[in-house]
């Protein structure tokens, strides 16, 4: 992704703003999701949540429960929130390519409707770089929409975005080629406009020897 369209991708979300949380009430997935990771960690275990977004309900509810979370995202105006709402949280203003964490320096990691902004040649890198950056054995929980387009461009909440889909399959071979077990999976369903949009969510480990 380049600095411009970057910089496009998180204008679009700094507009959007409070505005998402709203249309995305219902996030019991996310929810159970993360407490599926919380409940594999050690206590005081850093975090990284992956385009951390408004704070709610990741970094919120792991900050609640002890962990150490460090928050990224590219928009401005989502940190504010993600601050306000997650207060004894860190978080970062920067793009998961361009993150450079210590190897291993991290527990658990989240990506939740994340990676899919990026473009589908840099979705193994930004999944290997999570992997580096959780010890052996760590765990991720992460959410992707089903699909098949590269880099698309679609309407979102009144504001036009680029993202990335996968269908199931190809998408599993890119977690595993990217040195991850699966743990387990959901799918679920969510309506979106005039369509249903079904999400993938998965539980993740670092497999041996990654």
């Amino acid at each position: 992704m380049s600095n411009d369209e970057m910089s496009e991708q998180a204008a679009a979300f700094d507009a959007i703003g409070e505005k998402y949380d709203e249309v995305f009430a219902d996030k019991r997935a996310q929810v159970e999701a993360t407490r599926w990771l919380a409940e594999r960690l050690t206590a005081g275990d850093r975090v990284l949540d992956v385009g951390c977004g408004s704070g709610v309900p990741t970094a919120k509810l792991l900050t609640e429960a002890g962990f150490s979370v460090h928050g990224i995202d590219i928009s401005t105006e989502m940190l504010r929130l993600a601050q306000r709402n997650a207060p004894g949280a860190h978080f970062e203003q920067v793009d998961v390519m361009s993150f450079s964490p210590e190897p291993g320096s991290f527990g658990g990691a989240t990506a939740f409707f994340s990676l899919l902004m990026l473009r589908k040649s840099e979705i193994p890198a930004a999944l290997r770089k999570i992997v580096h950056a959780l010890r052996p054995g760590g765990y991720l929980a992460l959410a992707m929409v089903e699909g098949d387009y590269d880099y698309l461009e679609l309407p979102f909440l009144g504001h036009p975005i680029r993202v990335s889909a996968y269908p199931q399959a190809e998408l599993e071979v890119v977690l595993r080629d990217a040195g991850l077990e699966i743990l387990g999976s959901e799918v679920v369903t969510f309506p979106v406009g005039d369509h249903v949009e079904r999400q993938f969510y998965y539980r993740c480990r670092v497999a041996a020897g990654a």
